[in-house]
């Protein structure tokens, strides 16, 4: 009798997990830059099946809040955290102890807001992308580069079949250094001819590729040989921010990163190139990268979510908007869609970034307009990652 009684148990699991569920609300923004009032969005499983005028019973009212898409942050660098000594320096740290913090970072990211991250530079970001996917841990849905590719990768030719064996491995995307970083002076290091090859043979192979650029040497050589992304470019002169335009290469300014090495020297100090001279470029190139961000802006450029975010930034991702409207004069609706439909399209989901029916149901909710009011970012107290409620805090 009792494997009966667990096969209708189950059975009736089964079907109640089938129901949709209904999130009711009063202000919801699109991802696409529509704002949308007093609609019932209907999710069946990981999908919103549809959009609903008018109010009715609802398995969430969110009626005080503001809706939206989760948020997409296209770099950042999930696995990078303090050790037990409030140091940024992972190299003596156990396997186990790295992947942990990772995995500590991935579900205070979502937790959040941001249900996609794509986490560039590292082979353990694959195994946190699978158990994420396969449900195991919470997290973002994640896409890497796995090792990135640099001027010490070898000859063109090497550096084509080294993007070849990235996406045997599992990469989603291409990553390569062009130039050397902000606390170095940014100047480019990978030969044009080396920049060809990463990127042609990426796209050859249907793989994305993003690259490192502080400056136009580097961005420019990446812009012609197709690259996806500049990421960065915080020093782009005007003819390099046209061509951008012109082949519709996505820039990723990643303002906060610089404000999260400052708020941390400490943490920082001594390791690497983290000197108290690379410490002073960071801070003379702050108002540069702000200038360079009003100049792509006026000129249209297509401009991306990311952060950049390393460790002290995990959770707090959403800085960014705050830095990027209050100090880079981007529009508040603009920085929305930069971290949904717009970075979306960059890394190619088509799937996310919106609500509209077919698309996954990854949605948050703020206590707040961050329309009017970007700080509420910071408030994010409902997260739904494809159809399942990690975060209910109104």
């Amino acid at each position: 009798m009792r494997p009966l009684i667990g096969i209708f148990v189950c059975a009736w699991l089964a079907s109640a997990q089938r129901q949709p569920i209904v999130i009711q609300t009063g202000m919801a923004l699109d991802g696409k830059g529509a704002v949308l009032t007093n609609v019932r969005i209907v999710v069946e499983g990981s999908k919103i099946a549809r959009i609903e005028r008018g109010a009715g019973p609802a398995t969430y009212d969110l009626r005080k809040l503001t809706v939206m898409p989760g948020w997409i942050d296209t770099h950042d660098h999930i696995g990078w955290h303090f050790n037990k000594e409030g140091r940024a320096e992972n190299s003596k740290e156990s396997p186990v102890e790295f992947a942990l913090n990772g995995a500590g970072n991935a579900y205070v990211t979502l937790i959040a807001g941001f249900t996609t991250v794509q986490s560039p530079g590292a082979f353990t970001d694959r195994d946190l992308r699978d158990l994420i996917g396969r449900e195991i841990l919470p997290g973002p849905r994640i896409l890497t580069s796995l090792e990135p590719l640099t001027e010490n990768s070898g000859t063109p030719e090497h550096i084509r079949e080294l993007v070849r064996e990235r996406k045997m491995q599992g990469a989603d995307v291409i990553k390569l250094f062009a130039t050397k970083s902000i606390r170095d002076g940014g100047a480019q290091t990978m030969t044009d001819a080396q920049i060809q090859a990463a990127c042609g043979e990426a796209t050859k192979l249907g793989l994305r590729s993003m690259v490192h650029a502080h400056a136009s040497g580097g961005a420019k050589a990446a812009v012609l040989a197709g690259c996806t992304s500049v990421e960065h470019g915080s020093m782009l002169d005007n003819e390099t921010l046209d061509l951008m335009v012109q082949h519709g290469t996505y820039l990723d300014p990643n303002l906060s990163t610089t404000h999260n090495y400052l708020e941390h020297k400490k943490e920082y100090l001594g390791i690497g190139n983290y000197t108290e001279e690379g410490f002073a470029e960071m801070d003379k190139a702050l108002p540069v990268r702000l200038e360079t961000l009003h100049r792509a802006l006026a000129k249209h450029v297509k401009i991306v979510f990311g952060t950049d975010a390393t460790a002290g930034a995990h959770g707090r991702n959403a800085e960014e908007f705050i830095y990027r409207v209050q100090d880079g004069g981007q529009a508040p609706m603009d920085a929305m869609v930069s971290a949904q439909g717009r970075a979306a399209e960059a890394l190619r989901l088509p799937e996310v970034g919106a609500i509209a029916p077919g698309m996954q149901a990854d949605l948050i909710a703020l206590d707040g307009d961050p329309l009017k009011d970007i700080t509420a970012v910071r408030r994010v107290v409902f997260v739904m990652k494809a159809g399942k409620v990690y975060r209910n805090e109104h």
